[in-house]
């Protein structure tokens, strides 16, 4: 799918997972570990696919970083280098995230 809201030169694809709380009687321990278990799974790869997906953006804000300076843009250019910085500090908070998995 084509990010159609904002310009950019590559395509990819955004998945979003949805999950649907169910209701768990205490007898249904089994069912409710075996969530935990889905859930704990599907979150490592969320983690992953969050930080490159991150990456991907990011890569595209540095190259208009620089083509903003080209156009004479510099506050531009330096609001993008600033949003770039703020991807750079989530990830690190991903990563994080993930080693405490």
């Amino acid at each position: 799918m084509t990010c159609n809201h904002h310009d950019h030169s590559h395509e990819h694809t955004h998945e979003h997972s949805h999950q649907h709380a169910h209701h768990h009687h205490p007898e249904d321990k089994d069912n409710t570990e075996n969530s935990i278990e889905h859930d704990e799974k599907t979150l490592r790869v969320l983690l992953v696919h969050w930080i490159n997906h991150n990456k991907s953006h990011q890569e595209t804000f540095v190259e208009w970083s620089k083509k903003a300076v080209a156009m004479n843009k510099p506050e531009v250019a330096k609001y993008i280098e600033e949003a770039v910085a703020h991807i750079d500090k989530a990830n690190e908070m991903l990563i994080g995230a993930k080693k405490h998995m």
